[in-house]
């Protein structure tokens, strides 16, 4: 029997913990959690501005991304602006309306990665920052490659 990898485990211990973090939110708000993902995605990475953005970097399909951005924008927490020259895309802005969500959404972020965080030491701490800069070097290079 093959031994379980401890980094895969803890990547999906770590989403399935930040989705029952978030769930409580986004029944009060009234949101599907995807919807409340793409916004906080589309707020926190601004360099990312469409769709078809969302679903190659987060990986939710398309039928699933265009649903939700159809409700949020329903909502008035995003609009749709024409790119110019490019009459086939459109870009993805949150709202004004969006702000209190997304300022909640972000102080939510911000306490589960302090309970996650908690009880580890400041140097161990350090550490970890310099493995994760260090795996982040890794991933580019291997995304470069893969281009």
């Amino acid at each position: 029997m093959r031994e379980k990898n401890p980094s895969m485990e803890f990547a999906n211990k770590t989403a399935l913990a930040y989705s029952a973090v978030c769930k409580p939110l986004c029944q009060e708000l009234g949101l599907p959690q995807t919807a409340f993902d793409i916004l906080l995605f589309l707020a926190n990475n601004p360099t990312y501005k469409t769709a078809s953005d969302i679903v190659e970097v987060r990986h939710i399909k398309a039928n699933l991304v265009s649903v939700n951005v159809d409700k949020l924008v329903h909502e008035g927490l995003l609009t749709r602006c024409p790119v110019p020259n490019d009459r086939r895309k459109t870009e993805l802005l949150c709202t004004e309306k969006a702000q209190p969500i997304i300022q909640r959404g972000r102080a939510l972020q911000e306490t589960f990665f302090d309970r996650l965080l908690n009880g580890i030491d400041e140097a161990r701490l350090n550490v970890f920052y310099g493995t994760l800069e260090q795996m982040g070097r890794n991933l580019d290079e291997i995304l470069e490659g893969e281009l």
